[in-house]
């Protein structure tokens, strides 16, 4: 006998995003934000950074190819993926200089504020203390590698900061004014411009692994209508030490909720499908889409109060994209329903 549904005891399912903590911060950090979130190529293609939430303290060694990198900590541990938003900000700062035509230095000079602020992170006194934890697994965590840098192949040992400092503490003991100088190996990356933009919820990701998939993607999908990889080999261009079936339960786990930036993730049989979601939506000429009637966008208010509606229509309309068009026998029932489960999945506060 079927068992019916029943969501009383249940907590509610908790958002795969993280909220987006500073939604007015372009009033008061116009001149920061406009430095376009920037990914080196060589650490998106492949796994130099830790999956690990606590002290990863194991070398790593991946090898692929003509690839070798050896991944050494140092008594802080490996840096984390979650170590690369600060070299994250300090790319996209010197590339956005570098656009603006003024001259590059290894040293980069930084607000510690706006740099919490750009990537989306508290601002509490534990942020800057987490801060500084992470600009020393940055300069302690030793890569050794034969990845090009600037058309340069040297094999060659290097952190991925050369050196940290923070210039000037506010009186309330938090660190204000830092400098950071970028590795030559990194530096010679900017150089030669060997970056890749990021959707700026790349930041709002909660997990390591989720941010790892989304840098693949990012890298090889990239503006095309869609890329498929092996599970088997994702997973090694991931860099996950998770069992084989572990890894697999994840990636299903992505597929459910499809909350990847720019990309929809589909499985079939072993092999994973990256769909860019813009280019398939452009690809969709406006009289195939769902017909909505007037009146259900009120129905859509009362299912998820707070929610625009015709923001809703056009993330459903992209979901019927993505699921490859379907039939459907009512559109205004479906449109009520992806509207119901949206706000269950993340409710407004």
């Amino acid at each position: 006998m079927a068992v019916p549904e029943t969501t009383n005891n249940k907590e509610p399912e908790r958002d795969p995003l993280l909220p987006e903590r500073h939604p007015n911060h372009e009033l008061f950090i116009c001149d920061v934000l406009d430095a376009i979130p920037k990914d080196d190529l060589a650490s998106m293609e492949h796994p130099v950074f830790s999956l690990a939430t606590k002290p990863d303290q194991r070398v790593l060694e991946y090898e692929h190819g003509k690839t070798k990198i050896k991944i050494t900590p140092s008594v802080k541990g490996l840096a984390t993926i979650f170590d690369k938003d600060v070299l994250i900000y300090c790319i996209s700062q010197m590339v956005a200089k570098k656009n603006r035509g003024e001259p590059l230095a290894q040293t980069v000079h930084l607000q510690a504020y706006d740099l919490l602020v750009w990537t989306n992170r508290e601002t509490s006194g534990d942020a800057y203390k987490r801060l500084v934890d992470a600009f020393e697994r940055l300069r302690g965590t030793t890569i050794t590698t034969n990845i090009k840098a600037g058309g340069e192949e040297v094999t060659s040992g290097f952190g991925l900061i050369d050196s940290f400092r923070v210039v000037k503490d506010t009186p309330s003991g938090r660190m204000s004014e830092l400098q950071v100088r970028i590795s030559d190996w990194m530096f010679k990356i900017i150089q030669s411009a060997e970056v890749l933009t990021l959707n700026r919820d790349y930041f709002r990701l909660r997990k390591p692994i989720e941010r790892r998939i989304y840098e693949i993607a990012r890298k090889h999908c990239g503006d095309q209508t869609s890329w498929k990889i092996s599970i088997e080999l994702l997973q090694k261009k991931v860099g996950s030490t998770s069992a084989d079936r572990k890894f697999a339960m994840i990636v299903r786990e992505l597929v459910k909720h499809d909350h990847l930036p720019e990309y929809s993730v589909a499985l079939d049989g072993d092999m994973v499908i990256f769909k860019n979601r813009e280019q398939m939506t452009q690809q969709v000429p406006e009289h195939l889409y769902p017909k909505i009637m007037a009146e259900t966008y009120n129905d859509a208010r009362i299912v998820a109060p707070g929610y625009d509606p015709y923001f809703l229509e056009q993330e459903f309309r992209d979901y019927w994209v993505e699921t490859g068009m379907p039939p459907l026998h009512s559109p205004d029932k479906a449109f009520v329903g992806f509207c119901r489960q949206r706000a269950k999945m993340r409710p407004l506060p």
